[in-house]
């Protein structure tokens, strides 16, 4: 019986979580960023806003980490997924949407978050998974 992470490439593992951390830096600043802060409501001109960040980095880093590793157990696990990007894809659109995205969206229907809070926080989850996905199977 072969190991759970026998077929793990780790390079790529790695490298799918730092391209996944660097999309959240462009999505919440660039992209989405003056929403978000609206939307939960953030005062930036506060001077503890900035306590604790890198913890917070680091241990989202990490939680990155968990989901790349998951996705590539996923990948090396299920028959059919070949080393394409579009394998990638689909892996990382299944997981981003079916996971990451509706447990977010199940969340906020109970603490009532607006709409456009679910958009933005289930999109960075859906595009960072393609992305690790495609990452991922590439480098198999």
């Amino acid at each position: 019986m072969a190991n759970l992470f026998d077929y793990i490439n780790w390079v790529a593992v790695l490298v799918a979580t730092l391209a996944y951390f660097g999309l959240g830096a462009l999505w919440y600043s660039v992209l989405f960023g003056k929403r978000w802060i609206a939307d939960l409501k953030i005062d930036v001109n506060d001077p503890n806003l900035k306590k604790g960040m890198g913890m917070t980095f680091g241990g989202s880093l990490v939680l990155m980490f968990v989901q790349c590793l998951a996705l590539a157990i996923l990948a090396g696990r299920i028959d059919g997924i070949s080393a394409t990007w579009m394998s990638g894809a689909k892996l990382g659109a299944l997981v981003g949407c079916c996971f990451c995205a509706a447990t977010i969206g199940v969340n906020y229907l109970y603490e009532k978050k607006p709409l456009s809070l679910f958009l933005i926080n289930a999109g960075y989850a859906i595009v960072g998974n393609i992305i690790a996905g495609i990452i991922i199977c590439c480098m198999s």
